[in-house]
């Protein structure tokens, strides 16, 4: 049980400590116009309580996210808390907080306007390929997840409502209203109870797991990783055999780091009215983010009395969904039951929805495309129809891209808010550092992923491990050439 406490512990320490210092590289101003101030136009630039817009961030980027992510995780035991806690307070955190400044500094504007702002075409045209591309897929597995569940509800059996396509089709009709409509005519107003439902849920659920889990780790799970006489080091594969570099990165992303997230940052930056929110809201969310991981993650690790083998069986069976509705029946009742169903069908619409927004602003920025009705029209109906016929793609297939250009995201915009420290002169290691790791990380997955070049997993650790230290030479190579130009 202290484990879980020192982890939550160390998110919120983050959150008090660390976050403080971040915003003072990042050159935050609280007397300019925002530009929700400055472009306000009743569609997008619209102003929100700075609570309300938390609550939203909060949920466009959590979704399913961090919890289905950290349970799958829990395959590798306890060091998937290590890693949603580092992975947290280095790398995700900072990482949203980035994306929440650039964009509130760049007009609102989306990914892609920004790389070109600081590096060059190409690089705004990588970004560009690579943001819609997330978009599609999460959109798209934000609709396949919840049809599923939905059309194999108990209660639908033998009806017209047990169809898959229909539900798929009602979910998508959703999508093109919110997407279409302005940001508060329905996700101002309903997402931020829908945020706080996510806050209950996960503190009912973490409050029954602490009180009855028959393997709560403790301080003994983790120092078996270090001991001379186990197998279990840090970097060997699980009970599977699969490696934990570079797959616990990649399987638990929402909670740690996620390039999804700068995705929705300019959602959120179009409506702030002061920059001294961006960091309770940006850094704060992905804090909570964190926190909600860590629940997931110790109710795969500690909630079924046959251990890991427990949690296998249940995910071979119905995977992740099913270990959802499994934990919240059996610790919180009928109730439980209730909200898990919400969790795993409601909650990835919520985030579904919000990605199509996004990329429709992203292609309106990309383009310079006006903001009128018939515009609007013209991008979401497209964009929506190539999207029903993506469902009709296996799942695991749109999953493995999802994951690999989810990674690669949020590395590239890790270097980009390197880019923006470096320009102000100001502490980049805050994002260098973690830029290099992430790089390491998604060098070694494309490697050895059957999407990628389908190498040994063996090779996955000196490629990764090479990529690191090259990338830690070469940042201190540069540093060093800009301190001395700056003497100069």
């Amino acid at each position: 049980m202290i484990i879980f406490f020192i982890c939550i512990t160390i998110l919120i320490l983050g959150y008090k400590f660390y976050s403080p210092f971040v915003e003072k590289q990042a050159g935050m101003d609280t007397t300019v116009d925002t530009p929700q101030k400055r472009f306000s136009e009743g569609v997008d630039y619209v102003a929100i309580h700075p609570v309300r817009a938390f609550l939203i961030q909060f949920l466009n980027i959590a979704g399913v996210g961090p919890i289905f992510g950290p349970i799958l995780g829990a395959l590798y035991g306890p060091v998937a808390l290590v890693w949603i806690v580092l992975g947290n307070v280095l790398g995700g955190a900072v990482h949203d907080f980035f994306s929440g400044v650039m964009s509130i500094k760049e007009d609102g504007k989306s990914l892609p306007e920004i790389a070109g702002h600081y590096y060059n075409v190409v690089f705004k045209g990588f970004m560009l390929i690579f943001t819609a591309m997330l978009l599609f897929f999460v959109g798209v597995v934000f609709i396949m997840s919840p049809a599923g569940l939905l059309s194999n509800l108990d209660v639908f059996e033998g009806t017209f409502f047990a169809n898959n396509t229909f539900w798929v089709l009602a979910i998508l009709a959703y999508y093109f209203l919110a997407t279409l409509l302005p940001i508060d005519k329905i996700i101002t107003k309903f997402y931020p109870l829908f945020g706080l439902l996510m806050i209950v849920m996960t503190t009912l659920i973490a409050g029954a797991l602490l009180l009855d889990a028959p393997h709560l780790p403790v301080a003994g799970d983790f120092l078996a990783y270090f001991e001379a006489d186990h197998a279990h080091d840090f970097l060997e594969p699980n009970p599977d055999g699969l490696p934990t570099w570079p797959l616990l990165f990649i399987t638990i992303t929402c909670g740690a780091i996620s390039g999804f997230h700068s995705t929705q940052a300019p959602i959120i930056a179009r409506c702030l009215t002061n920059e001294k929110y961006v960091r309770p809201v940006y850094y704060g969310a992905m804090m909570c983010e964190g926190i909600v991981g860590c629940v997931w993650a110790l109710a795969g690790i500690a909630a079924f009395p046959e251990g890991y083998a427990g949690l296998k069986a249940l995910l071979d069976q119905g995977g992740p969904g099913l270990v959802v509705n499994h934990v919240a029946n059996s610790y919180l009742g009928v109730m439980g039951g209730i909200m898990a169903i919400i969790a795993v069908a409601v909650f990835p619409i919520t985030s579904g929805d919000t990605a199509f927004r996004s990329l429709r602003l992203t292609v309106v920025d990309a383009f310079n495309i006006p903001q009128s009705l018939r515009n609007r029209l013209l991008l979401a109906v497209p964009i929506l129809t190539i999207a029903f016929f993506m469902t009709k793609l296996d799942f695991s297939v749109i999953w493995r891209y999802f994951a690999f250009s989810n990674m690669l995201l949020s590395t590239s915009v890790l270097w980009l808010a390197t880019k923006y420290l470096f320009d102000r002169r100001a502490f980049h290691w805050i994002t260098s550092v973690p830029a290099v790791i992430a790089t390491g990380v998604t060098i070694s997955y494309i490697m050895t992923a059957a999407i990628g070049f389908n190498l040994s997993a063996d090779l996955g650790k000196p490629i990764g491990a090479a990529v690191v230290i090259i990338g830690l030479i070469a940042l201190v190579f540069v540093h060093s050439k800009h301190k001395k130009l700056d003497v100069a």
